[in-house]
């Protein structure tokens, strides 16, 4: 199976336009001398982040991008024109690498940058160029170079301030329906996330995050199996995590050994994640009777041992989860004054 956060493709340059030979014919001037013009550079190719896309779907239908070829000199030291650039649209926290080599290249994270990803060919020379007082009839010329022909991989680390984490089922898509505008896939089967889903959380007006879905990852995600393993990436860049757990899984399994096996994969694949600030969110707690939450509540707390904040929530009927977004945007803006981050504004209306 393909995934949209990743993506090969092959960018070409375009060829420079050949140099032209050519003398003057024109009537009373019988020793015309060299007039040909050179050629046009070939265009280049550019990746340039877009704050309209959210994931590189779009690539597994097209995978070659070659930018205009530059046109021929003419007579009367007339220069071709230049091969226009193309300019290839991406998400923003898209990565860039050398696909032979696995080079790492560039980084696209904010909207409006861009990166030249392949160099279009050099024009070649008219026979003008050549003229001198020993040759003042050069019939030399140059051809225009190729541009450059490389294979690069793309992968999108979801720009987003919140994570969530969770088994499959857990609840995590119901969430990021019920607290922002996004949409994704809601069924009773596993892995009905696929590829990460962006939604920004409005809390008033003028305040709002972004969160991103990730898919649910299951034990041995870090080693390939399951989905997660594809999506682990995108972690690295929200600024707090949301570990939803269903109180009540449906195959009877412990809520406490699922979450010990979500961190375990964590820091098996990246032990810098286990270290990001990380809430606990109690999941579907309006499946249990009212006498039996606040036991199974502490019972989680104490297995695990949990020290940051814990909430209880229930994605389907929105209960808690205004209080668990207001608190997250006070502790997002205040990590972010904390850190003089004022060049961006958390959440992105554009998502």
């Amino acid at each position: 199976m393909r995934f949209v956060d990743e993506a090969t493709i092959t960018v070409m340059g375009g060829k420079g336009g050949n140099g032209c030979l050519s003398f003057r014919r024109e009537k009373f001037i019988p020793d015309g001398g060299p007039d040909g013009g050179d050629g046009g550079n070939g265009g280049s190719v550019y990746l340039k982040a877009s704050a309209d896309l959210n994931t590189l779907i779009d690539f597994r239908h097209q995978h070659k991008f070659q930018a205009e070829n530059g046109e021929g000199g003419q007579g009367r030291e007339r220069s071709g024109k230049k091969g226009e650039d193309l300019i290839v649209y991406v998400p923003v926290g898209t990565q860039i690498f050398d696909d032979e080599t696995g080079e790492f290249l560039g980084d696209l994270t904010e909207v409006g940058q861009t990166f030249k990803v392949a160099q279009g060919g050099f024009h070649g020379l008219g026979n003008t160029r050549y003229k001198s007082s020993v040759t003042q009839a050069p019939r030399r010329t140059t051809p225009g170079k190729p541009g450059d022909v490389r294979s690069i991989h793309l992968e999108l680390k979801v720009l987003a301030d919140v994570g969530l984490l969770g088994m499959p089922n857990a609840g995590k898509s119901s969430f990021i329906r019920s607290v922002s505008s996004a949409k994704p896939k809601v069924a009773d089967y596993p892995f009905t996330t696929l590829y990460p889903n962006l939604g920004v959380v409005k809390v008033s007006p003028s305040r709002s995050f972004v969160i991103a879905d990730i898919p649910g990852l299951i034990e041995g995600a870090s080693e390939g199996l399951g989905l997660g393993i594809q999506f682990l990436k995108h972690l690295s860049r929200t600024g707090v995590l949301l570990h939803i757990l269903d109180v009540l899984p449906c195959d009877g399994s412990s809520p406490a050994e699922n979450a010990r096996i979500i961190m375990q994969e964590l820091e098996a694949y990246d032990p810098e994640l286990i270290e990001k600030p990380c809430w606990l969110v109690l999941n579907k707690m309006d499946l249990l009777p009212e006498e039996d939450r606040e036991k199974v509540y502490k019972t989680i707390v104490k297995e695990l041992q949990w020290k940051a904040p814990v909430y209880k929530i229930s994605a389907l009927s929105g209960e808690g989860t205004e209080r668990l977004c207001q608190d997250l945007m006070n502790y997002l803006e205040e990590k972010r004054r904390e850190n003089n981050d004022l060049s961006l504004p958390l959440g992105d209306e554009n998502v």
